[in-house]
């Protein structure tokens, strides 16, 4: 038996495992990494507290590896944003996460004067944010990264200054094939180029971890839903998999061919590398649910109706149905396919007889309607049926949940064996490369759901038609956020 070292970081904490070479976590490590907001809409973190914190975790776990350990593969959530100086390795402030808003403006200016369609969730706007606005930036050899980046540096002892092709596709730094940075946004922004990463294969050893006791090769990075995407065994054209954590991903894999273009499409997809190896890159596309998890977590902490979120599921089971209610969780806004930033979470259909678990049932299925609403806009801007779903984050450990989504959808809902699917994908990808595993394809012969979850109502299409009128009714709350487009 042989192992693999995954570092996998969230937004909120990270996770150092041990993934043996049936894909199975046979040791982990979760230690909390939560950001701070100084302000609304400002998310900021500590580079240097990330990079101890996962060196003492993965450390830990090491320590009590049974087999050798072969590779180090890293996950990591996307697009948040660290600089810091070439040659002392210290970074010259805190790290931007991926929620952070303050380039809003910048973003609009970039649209207006340059044509470019940036976000401010992208990394582009906060590395040039932080060149112009952090005093200690000025007159120095700065390297940029994302969190693969940075813990890829830190690992290696500064010899690697590298990112995958996942993670740099989506800074909004990369041309659209995601094959080596955009001069054109460069100038745009003002950027230097030497502080850009050298981007390297999602699986392929990088350099030697020597952070790490027993040095062992550094050998996979991707971001966080595309490590999800191969941890689920999503290889092939048309595999889908919907991680429904705070937010929802859907990623599904769409092939070798690149896309023409790396803008928005049509239904409010967009093109992702899903991974890369030396021979190439394959593609993906990914829908975006502003809010998933989050809709319960306001029960919760906010309502009060339940106590936890595991306690969701006895709530809705009480009653058969959600008794006319229906709730869109439009909590930031609507994502995929409206991406209307002004819409709001909204209640329709309550009577007197409506119950507080009726509510906690309106909640569920609307949070399973908005998973529909991902798989028919990609199946719209790809040209690719989709015949079944396979699920992991938190809200998959909730029987009601999946059973709607499997009702709503018409689809066999395949339910992860790990809440956190982006740990067995990182350790598939770092695996690859050193020869534990002998092709991607094994990715999806290794997929074992814990369960299949069947639909019952054959796809409820009376429930859909009246969920796209709750859906036009939420929108254009804040009309002056709902003009924003990204």
């Amino acid at each position: 038996m042989t192992m693999v070292l995954v570092i996998d970081v969230g937004t909120t904490s990270l996770r150092a495992a041990l993934v043996d070479d049936t894909l199975r976590i046979t040791d982990i490590e979760v230690r909390p990494t939560p950001p701070s907001t100084p302000f609304p809409g400002l998310v900021e973190f500590d580079p240097a507290d990330m990079a101890a914190t996962a060196l003492d975790a993965a450390t830990a776990v090491l320590s009590r590896a049974t087999a050798p350990v072969v590779a180090v593969g890293v996950a990591n959530q996307r697009s948040s944003t660290i600089v810091w100086d070439r040659s002392t390795g210290e970074p010259i402030g805190p790290g931007l996460g991926w929620q952070d808003l303050r380039t809003v403006m910048e973003c609009i200016t970039a649209r207006s004067e340059h044509g470019l369609a940036l976000a401010p969730n992208q990394s582009a706007t906060k590395l040039a944010w932080i060149l112009s606005n952090v005093p200690e930036a000025a007159g120095r050899d700065l390297c940029f990264g994302t969190v693969d980046s940075w813990l890829a540096w830190t690992l290696t002892g500064g010899a690697a200054h590298v990112t995958d092709h996942t993670n740099a596709a989506v800074t909004g730094l990369t041309v659209a094939a995601a094959t080596a940075w955009n001069d054109r946004v460069l100038h745009a922004l003002g950027l230097p180029a030497g502080v850009l990463p050298e981007i390297v294969p999602s699986s392929g050893v990088i350099g030697s971890a020597t952070a790490l006791p027993g040095a062992p090769p550094l050998a996979g990075l991707a971001g966080d839903q595309q490590s999800s995407m191969v941890g689920q065994g999503c290889v092939r054209p048309g595999s889908t998999k919907i991680t429904f954590g705070t937010g929802g991903m859907l990623d599904t894999c769409t092939g070798a061919t690149a896309p023409a273009s790396a803008h928005r499409c049509e239904h409010g997809t967009f093109p992702i590398v899903a991974w890369s190896r030396d021979s190439g890159l394959s593609w993906g596309s990914e829908a975006i649910m502003l809010s998933a998890g989050s809709n319960v977590e306001w029960l919760c902490d906010d309502l009060k109706l339940i106590d936890s979120p595991a306690a969701s599921h006895d709530a809705a089971a009480s009653v058969p149905d959600a008794g006319g209610v229906v709730y869109v969780p439009a909590l930031l806004g609507l994502g995929t396919p409206s991406w209307d930033y002004g819409a709001r979470g909204t209640l329709l259909g309550i009577t007197r007889g409506t119950t507080s678990a009726h509510l906690v049932r309106a909640v569920l299925e609307g949070v399973a309607h908005r998973g529909v609403d991902l798989v028919e806009a990609t199946e719209a801007d790809t040209g690719t049926a989709i015949d079944r779903l396979r699920v992991d984050g938190g809200m998959s450990a909730n029987p009601t949940f999946v059973q709607a989504l499997a009702d709503l959808s018409g689809r066999p809902v395949e339910v992860s064996p790990v809440a956190e699917a982006t740990t067995m994908g990182a350790a598939f990808l770092a695996g690859l490369a050193v020869g534990v595993w002998d092709d991607i394809a094994d990715a999806e012969a290794m997929w074992r759901p814990a369960q299949v979850v069947e639909p019952v109502d054959g796809g409820r299409p009376g429930e859909r038609d009246r969920w796209a009128d709750a859906v036009t009714r939420a929108q254009g709350w804040i009309p002056e956020l709902s003009a924003l487009d990204f």
